[in-house]
């Protein structure tokens, strides 16, 4: 395997996970914004190794497994996080609907693709808002800089939650006949 510019970015990603729970967990004023920054640098790193990889034409198998994996671990671990710092069911939910969604579209997914229908639960524009969303409300909770954020953080999170339910509707509805097909 030759590593590459992507790559190299989605193995850093990776690196940024265990600094991003320690660094959550300090107890020092600034730990909350330390933490929000390393989500928000993961993130970024997550957009740009897609744009390179494309860009350079430095697409390998490897990155195009790895990326995927490295988005899903930072968010799963930072919507652990959140459920266990707001300690509330309003919180937990969410978090929970949002891995959930996870584990289901990726397992039907690879099911898919081992139908030779993968293009069928390809990602929806439905799916991008939900990141979007999903990324702007753990930034804030994460970061908790002022009442008015958390706010923002809260409702973004219940969008992030709405759209997680449509889109997982969405692919399941796409594969339905290949679901319930009896052979």
């Amino acid at each position: 395997m030759q590593l590459n510019i992507p790559t190299i970015l989605t193995l850093v990603r990776f690196a940024l996970i265990p600094a991003f729970v320690v660094v959550f967990y300090l107890p020092y004023e600034w730990s909350a914004f330390a933490s929000a920054l390393i989500f928000i640098i993961a993130a970024f790193t997550d957009w740009l190794d897609g744009f390179l990889a494309r860009v350079l034409e430095q697409t390998t198998r490897f990155g195009a497994f790895l990326d995927p994996v490295a988005d899903k671990v930072m968010v799963a671990i930072a919507l652990v996080l959140i459920s266990e710092h707001y300690n509330s069911i309003w919180v937990t939910i969410p978090a929970a609907t949002m891995i959930a969604r996870e584990v289901i579209i990726s397992a039907l997914r690879e099911w898919m693709a081992e139908l030779g229908k993968r293009a069928s639960v390809a990602v929806s524009w439905v799916g991008k808002f939900k990141t979007a969303a999903q990324m702007l409300a753990l930034t804030l909770l994460l970061w908790r800089y002022n009442d008015a954020a958390l706010y923002v953080g809260y409702a973004l999170l219940y969008i992030a939650t709405a759209l997680t339910y449509w889109s997982m509707f969405q692919y399941i509805l796409a594969a339905k006949d290949d679901l319930l097909n009896s052979d």
